[in-house]
């Protein structure tokens, strides 16, 4: 799904208050970690995820396979916490049209 920038402002502001859901531990990316976020996202739409590393490479990567894996959009990184979004089915969160 490929947002507009008014679309990414909107979720960016909705986003502001929100605390971090998921949290990635010593061990990276697992697989666990994938389908936790795959189930905050189903539940919330909208969800931030916090990623203990100061290597932007590294943390590129990483948010690169989060969005591939939950085939989610990135809406920001800032510092170590990656905003992410997932319609679901039920349309939770509205997003304005063009």
């Amino acid at each position: 799904m490929s947002l507009n920038k008014k679309q990414i402002q909107h979720l960016k502001g909705l986003a502001h208050s929100l605390k971090p859901v998921v949290l990635l531990g010593n061990n990276g990316l697992t697989e666990a970690v994938v389908a936790e976020i795959d189930f905050a996202l189903n539940h919330h739409e909208l969800i931030k995820v916090k990623i203990p590393t100061d290597d932007r490479e590294t943390k590129g990567l990483i948010v690169d396979a989060i969005c591939r894996e939950t085939q989610s959009t990135k809406v920001q990184v800032i510092g170590k916490t990656l905003v992410i979004y997932r319609q679901s089915p039920e349309q939770k969160i509205r997003i304005p049209k063009l």
